[in-house]
């Protein structure tokens, strides 16, 4: 992968977006700081200016490869690989959904995917990707924020960290073009944090906190949830949040 390094800029996925037209597919921008990070939900991504990795890809798509309705696999293929990457570190993580990483109750890695359609299949996506490698400060706002360095007491080259993670992630995302979607699917589930466990959430759309237990994804990938009534409830963005 071609890995354009920048010191400054406002998010590495406005980066990638400006450039998509003329960018080969699994170019990479990644930068030392960036002025306006975004995170899932419109949430803002905060990190400590040349510690951590902060990096968007652009992957092009055959066309009609991915259908819309499985854009998921972006997402599943993304997290999958972070999460191996993290293993060969030592570091036992969980994917919270939808793509969120998490070692025990701690936030790692945080990421934002922008698919771009073209008729009925993705013709395009930026893969951004936000993962805490050196930083041990964080802002008192973060929630539950750990890093690579935090959980092993080492410090890491941090170009050398991307090639390694950016190796693992071009294997992961081959699986989509290869077809192998359903593979996908079950590592995801096989990672997943709080699956089968019962916790407590906020309802987002009426206010309820309510104890239920996570019971997999739905086919549209919508998180499904077990209520304590015993029926299971669907939930998409924004619709439900964990309480940590």
């Amino acid at each position: 992968m071609k890995v354009l390094w920048l010191d400054t800029v406002d998010s590495t996925n406005n980066e990638a977006r400006r450039r998509i037209e003329s960018a080969d597919s699994l170019s990479v921008v990644a930068a030392k700081w960036q002025t306006a990070g975004r995170g899932q939900r419109g949430n803002t991504w905060s990190s400590a200016a040349g510690e951590n990795l902060t990096f968007s890809v652009t992957l092009k798509l055959p066309q009609d490869s991915l259908p819309a309705a499985d854009q998921f696999a972006v997402s599943e293929a993304s997290a999958i690989a972070v999460a191996d990457f993290l293993s060969s570190k030592g570091i036992s993580v969980r994917i919270k959904w939808p793509n969120d990483i998490y070692a025990g109750d701690r936030k790692i890695c945080g990421m934002l995917i922008e698919n771009i359609l073209r008729g009925s299949s993705v013709a395009s996506s930026i893969i951004g990707i936000g993962l805490n490698i050196n930083q041990t400060g964080f802002p008192p706002g973060v929630a539950n924020p750990v890093s690579l360095s935090m959980l092993t007491g080492r410090k890491y080259d941090i170009a050398e960290s991307l090639e390694e993670l950016l190796q693992i992630l071009g294997e992961r995302l081959k699986m989509i073009s290869d077809g192998r979607r359903r593979e996908l699917r079950t590592l995801y589930l096989q990672s997943m944090y709080r699956l089968g466990e019962t916790h407590t959430y906020t309802d987002c759309t009426d206010g309820r906190v309510f104890r239920g237990t996570i019971k997999g994804i739905s086919p549209q990938a919508k998180l499904v949830v077990e209520m304590p009534e015993g029926n299971l409830k669907e939930f998409a963005f924004k619709e439900i949040s964990y309480i940590i």
